[in-house]
């Protein structure tokens, strides 16, 4: 395998959790194949006179905790002039990050350089709303903005979720019943009065057995892990408290796989995280999915390994 660059866009990287962060996974498989690792922060993207740059670091990694990363002295580089860059940056989706996106697209054009993932579907696939045009696979929903429609379909279903269409990590999700004294106030807050569009969806029961992390890649699903909610908190997000354990797949799980694997290749999404309650997807997670390390605890595989060799295919195919 001919040596390459693999620049990964990420957090700072002096934070990460050398066992659970899948980007430094990321990170220790490119070494592992011999490539060389670059370290940069989207803040340091810019653009001028037709080229892409970047502040970046060569990293030497290790998995040992607070040793984890040797990092080189910061050097200008020219974006596309590496051949794989690696898009980590975690929420929150905002401007910044969507701009990090077109300087990235523009530092594709040379041919050369391959983003993982594909920034125009880092854009357009919100991982709340894009699953919407897979109606046959999705819990009954609603966005809108509009309080009263929001309360009517709350009224009509019984039982639903509430989520801010840009949130992570489980943050201003409320579930809410038609008879919840507290139902007003929570379509206000969500809404900020009606001046920003939620979703709202049919709760699912079988979320208290656990929200499904499902990982596909390059389309095709290798594992998953199953989140389980603790005490009286609803969401299944490890970082509040939930629970891990192996996320058999069955064969809805596989059915909806099918259904949305061949667009997630179509637009290039290598590394993509679904979450799937009571056989029903809730959302796609394209920006920064988790899991690795869970994923190969309990199936003894190399997720890693695994997005390294879609990559690789990739360059190869152009």
């Amino acid at each position: 395998m001919p040596r390459q660059t693999h620049l990964f866009v990420m957090d700072p990287i002096g934070s990460v959790l050398v066992d659970k962060d899948s980007t430094f996974a990321l990170m220790l498989e490119a070494q592992r194949r011999g490539h060389d690792v670059l370290y940069a922060l989207g803040s340091d993207l810019h653009f001028r006179e037709g080229r892409t740059y970047c502040l970046a670091q060569r990293a030497t990694v290790q998995p040992v905790q607070g040793q984890h990363a040797q990092l080189s002295e910061p050097a200008l580089i020219d974006v596309g002039d590496t051949d794989v860059v690696w898009m980590r940056k975690d929420p929150p989706f905002n401007m910044d990050y969507i701009f990090n996106t077109y300087l990235l697209d523009l530092a594709e054009t040379g041919g050369r350089t391959l983003v993982v993932n594909k920034p125009s579907g880092l854009r357009d696939m919100n991982e709340k709303v894009w699953a919407m045009r897979f109606g046959d696979v999705i819990p009954e929903s609603l966005v809108s903005q509009d309080m009263a429609r929001i309360r009517a379909f709350v009224d009509r279903i019984g039982h639903a979720v509430v989520k801010p269409l840009d949130g992570n990590g489980g943050e201003g999700v409320f579930v809410v019943r038609r008879d919840d004294p507290n139902i007003g106030v929570i379509i206000e807050t969500s809404t900020g009065h009606g001046r920003t569009k939620v979703l709202a969806q049919r709760y699912l029961p079988e979320a208290k057995q656990g929200d499904k992390r499902i990982i596909l890649v390059d389309g095709e699903p290798v594992g998953g892990i199953l989140r389980v909610p603790q005490g009286v908190d609803h969401r299944g997000n490890i970082h509040v408290g939930a629970t891990v354990e192996k996320g058999e797949l069955n064969d809805r799980d596989h059915e909806i796989c099918a259904v949305i694997g061949p667009h997630l290749r179509e637009h290039r999404q290598v590394f993509v995280g679904i979450d799937v309650i009571g056989g029903w997807l809730t959302e796609v997670n394209v920006t920064s999915p988790t899991g690795i390390h869970e994923v190969d605890a309990y199936y003894g595989i190399s997720v890693a390994g695994l997005l390294h060799d879609a990559v690789a295919a990739r360059l190869d195919a152009r």
